[in-house]
């Protein structure tokens, strides 16, 4: 028999416009498809929960797809490098292929192992298909990369039409026997004691069909009125789709293409613009969650976390009400508006003043579109400290707010109807605090903006 070729998934967990995959069928050998949990390499970072609620339904619909096809998906658990390598040698397999990573782990595991594999005489490729633009080719005039958005997308849309997504395959050849793998529901990514998914189930249905569904609607139903009411979260204007672009149930070439068809399709392509923008930076910054962007933030005197604070901001206890809305939506949903998100995360860095970091681990958790780039990019943008940030002193007022963009009270009485009523804190007295501490940043060093 034919020494098989191996396909590694990682965020592209589809069959369409799968360039990694296509160019392993067109090689025509058999396939082995593997996917690996790894959680144990350096640096990278472990899901949080609603991540992994996800990643199981997805996984379990991809193979699915696969066993319709003609292959399966193996399953394997541990250092990703390790774990390739056993597989390869496992399955006899000749060439491996995989779409490419962005962030700074992720980059030097599979850089490592290319260079192990080639050494042992593999052949091994890899494809840009998370991205609509690789990190190394959208450059100022001067050679650097952008640290403003909206030169960056200009730059962007100066450069070639994104390459025509690939259609799925009509057929996958599997390998005979295919090597051992382990059984999803050993992971243990449902959460069951307790079982607090019952929203995320409400909510969603993962899996590359119900996210093809999703643009189809998306498109034909509110694209149209997206620029108008994208920010009211009342509205159901938004697409929905940055989970399935998370986990690559859609490449963001499908969402480019379909959505260029459409007519007022130019507000949202500047977030998939935005989305581009959060990769580029962490493929520059890749220790983004856990540093200041800008260095001059590291002086920001933030005073000693009142557990208790947190807590109310977590359970959407606060007694502000967008804010309460906004996270009990999350912990129901895994999601959360994205002009709440913006509310939500400014009360917590200005007026409860507690460390962005900490918001952003709380997202991490409970987001199922959190990815290493866009969670802890947006919170730097809030806090002040991150790439076209905010200024620290744009305090959003989330009472304001709610009058602008749920002037009915319709999204507060769907989340919050039953929130507490009293505020944990004054809204004038700690921006004032907040103001005074970013008196300090600026008198260590100046800060732009």
């Amino acid at each position: 028999m034919a020494s098989p070729s191996l396909v590694w998934l990682r965020d592209d967990l589809r069959l369409a416009d799968n360039p990694a995959l296509r160019a392993a069928i067109d090689r025509g050998e058999p396939l082995v498809v593997l996917f690996v949990l790894d959680e144990e390499s350096p640096g990278i970072r472990p899901l949080g929960g609603a991540a992994r609620w996800w990643l199981h339904h997805s996984l379990a619909s991809l193979d699915d797809a696969l066993r319709e096809l003609g292959a399966t998906l193996t399953l394997r658990r541990g250092p990703a490098e390790r774990i390739v390598r056993e597989t390869v040698a496992d399955s006899g397999a000749t060439a491996v292929f995989w779409n490419r990573r962005y962030g700074g782990a992720e980059r030097e595991v599979d850089t490592a192992l290319k260079a192990a594999l080639r050494a042992d005489g593999h052949e091994v490729t890899s494809f840009q298909a998370s991205l609509l633009h690789e990190p190394w080719t959208v450059k100022t005039g001067g050679g650097t990369h952008f640290s403003v958005f909206t030169p960056f997308w200009r730059a962007c849309l100066s450069l070639p039409t994104p390459r025509v997504p690939l259609p799925a395959p009509r057929s996958v050849a599997g390998v005979p026997r295919p090597p051992a793998s382990d059984d999803l529901v050993d992971w243990d990514l449902l959460p069951t004691r307790p079982d607090w998914a019952g929203g995320l189930r409400d909510a969603w249905e993962p899996g590359e069909p119900a996210a093809r569904a999703r643009l189809r609607t998306f498109l034909h139903d509110d694209i149209g009125s997206y620029d108008r009411a994208r920010d009211e979260p009342s509205a159901g204007a938004t697409s929905l789709l940055s989970p399935r672009l998370r986990w690559g149930e859609l490449s963001p070439f499908t969402v480019w293409h379909a959505a260029v068809e459409a007519d007022g399709a130019a507000g949202f392509l500047s977030e998939l613009g935005w989305r581009e923008f959060a990769w580029h930076t962490t493929f520059h910054a890749p220790d983004i969650a856990t540093k200041n962007l800008r260095r001059q933030y590291d002086a920001f005197p933030w005073p000693r976390l009142k557990p208790s604070e947190l807590e109310a901001w977590q359970r959407g206890d606060t007694g502000i009400p967008l804010v309460d809305a906004g996270m009990r939506e999350l912990w129901h949903t895994g999601f959360m508006h994205n002009r709440v998100r913006m509310v939500t995360a400014s009360f917590l860095v200005k007026n409860l003043l507690i460390d962005w970091r900490r918001g952003e681990e709380w997202f991490w958790d409970t987001l199922v579109d959190a990815d290493g780039a866009s969670n802890p990019f947006n919170w730097q943008w809030v806090a002040g400290s991150g790439a076209d940030a905010a200024p620290y002193f744009r305090v959003f007022n989330p009472e304001l707010q709610a009058k602008k963009f749920d002037p009915h009270g319709l999204y507060i009485s769907e989340w919050a109807s039953d929130a507490p009523t009293e505020p944990i804190v004054d809204l004038a007295a700690t921006r004032k605090a907040a103001l005074a501490a970013y008196e300090v940043v600026k008198r260590s060093s100046p800060v732009s903006g």
